[in-house]
C-alpha cells in the first residue's frame, strides 16, 4: 500500500511546531494565525561573540539558525541573498515582527523551512570541509556550497526552464525536504517538454497523477510546499519557458514527483550526481524517490542518484550543531534518542 504523504507531513509539522514553541522562548518570534500555528523567527541585533558578523547585515543572531551558521551566512553576500525570498503568506497569516514592524517576513524565517535546515548544516564552519561529510554525500573534492543554484535544464524548444536546485556541493546537486507534502505534480505537457525526457526516463514507469485544482494558482501561494518552484528570474526572460509560470488547469493528466524528475534531468545536463535529503520520519518521500529512480533508463545515471536522511548526516556533524538539530528539529544520529518535545529548552543555542 502506498504511503500517505499528507499523514507523515502533518505529524512531522505537529512535532516541529511543538519543539519550536518551546525552543522560541527568549528568541524573537511570532506564531502564525490559525488552528495549527507555525513559529516564525526574526533576526535579533547584536554581533556574535566571535565578532564575525559583517557590518550592515540584519542582526547578530536569528532564532531559526544555529549561531555559527548565521554568523557565517552574514559574511557571505551570496548566502545572505537567500533571505531575499519573501514569505508569501506573511500578509495573511503572520503578525508583524515585534522588533522591527517594517521588516517583511522571509521564507527562511519559518521553522518549517527545509532551506533553513539545509543552510543551518552546510553554512556551519567546518561542515563543508569535513571529509566525513563529503564521503557520506559522495563529494570527492572540497567545495563551497552554492544555495539556489540555477540549473538551466534544456527544453525541446531550445529554451531553458527556471529550475533552481536547493544546493550544489561540488559535483552533487541536493534536493532538501522537511515538511513539504511531496515533490509536486505537473501536467504531462510540461514534463514531456524537456529535451532529454524520453532519453532519460521510461515514461511508462514514472508515477502518474491527475492535476486537480479548482482554479489557476501562482506558486507563490504556497511558501512551504511550493517554495522551490521558480524562484529565479535572473537572465534573459526570452531564454526561459513561459509554460512554467503557473499551475495548469484542473483535470489534466500529469506526473507526480516533478521536482525529482527535473532534478534528475538537471544532474544529467550538468554531469552531476543528485541526492534527496529528507527526514527519516518521512518514508513517503523516499518511496516516491525510488519510484522515479526506477524509471531512469541509464545505469550510469542511476548510480549517481542518491538518498540520505538528515539523521544519517547528523552523525558526521559537530557536537554543538547536533544538539541544536536535536532540540529544534528532533533530528539525531542513528542509534540516539531525540529529546522529548516537552523539554525545557535553553534560551540560546551554543555555537
Amino acid at each position: 500500500m502506498a504511503l500517505q504523504p499528507a499523514w507523515y507531513a502533518t505529524h512531522l509539522r505537529a512535532e516541529l511546531a511543538l519543539r519550536n514553541r518551546n525552543y522560541a522562548r527568549g528568541r524573537a518570534h511570532v506564531e502564525s494565525y490559525g488552528s495549527a500555528p507555525v513559529v516564525v523567527y526574526a533576526p535579533e541585533g547584536g554581533a556574535p561573540t566571535d565578532g564575525s558578523l559583517s557590518v550592515g547585515c540584519e542582526g547578530g543572531r536569528h532564532g531559526n539558525f544555529f549561531d555559527a551558521a548565521y554568523a557565517a551566512i552574514a559574511t557571505r553576500p551570496e548566502w545572505m541573498r537567500r533571505f531575499d525570498k519573501i514569505h508569501a503568506q506573511a500578509a495573511r497569516s503572520l503578525p508583524k515582527p515585534q522588533l522591527d514592524p517594517t521588516r517583511r517576513w522571509r521564507e527562511l524565517d519559518s521553522s518549517m523551512s527545509s532551506d533553513a535546515l539545509l543552510m543551518n548544516i552546510f553554512c556551519t564552519p567546518g561542515v563543508a570541509e569535513s571529509i566525513a561529510v563529503r564521503n557520506a554525500l559522495g563529494v570527492d573534492a572540497e567545495a563551497d556550497p552554492i544555495f539556489g543554484w540555477k540549473a538551466r535544464v534544456p527544453l525541446s524548444s531550445g529554451r531553458f526552464d527556471r529550475t533552481e536546485i536547493d544546493m550544489r556541493f561540488g559535483s552533487l546537486l541536493v534536493e532538501a525536504k522537511l515538511t513539504e507534502v511531496g515533490f509536486q505534480s505537473r501536467a504531462a505537457e510540461v514534463v514531456e517538454s524537456y529535451r532529454d525526457f524520453d532519453a532519460i526516463f521510461d515514461r511508462a514507469l514514472l508515477p502518474r497523477t491527475e492535476i486537480v485544482s479548482t482554479r489557476w494558482m501562482q506558486a507563490s501561494e504556497f511558501p512551504e510546499n511550493e517554495s522551490q518552484e521558480r524562484e529565479s528570474l535572473v537572465g534573459d526572460p526570452a531564454s526561459f519557458s513561459h509554460v512554467e509560470t503557473s499551475f495548469r488547469a484542473p483535470g489534466e493528466p500529469g506526473y507526480a514527483g516533478y521536482q525529482l524528475i527535473r532534478g534528475v534531468l538537471a544532474a544529467h545536463a550538468a554531469d552531476c550526481s543528485f541526492c534527496v535529503l529528507h527526514d527519516e520520519r518521512r518514508p513517503d518521500l523516499r518511496e516516491e524517490w525510488f519510484q522515479v529512480m526506477a524509471a531512469v533508463r541509464s545505469a550510469d545515471l542511476r548510480v549517481r542518484l542518491k538518498v540520505l536522511t538528515w539523521q544519517e548526516l547528523a552523525a558526521f556533524l559537530p557536537a554543538a550543531l547536533q544538539e541544536f538539530l536535536d532540540l529544534k528539529y528532533g533530528i539525531v544520529a542513528p542509534g540516539k534518542t531525540a529529546s522529548p518535545c516537552s523539554s525545557s529548552f535553553p534560551s540560546h543555542n551554543r555555537s
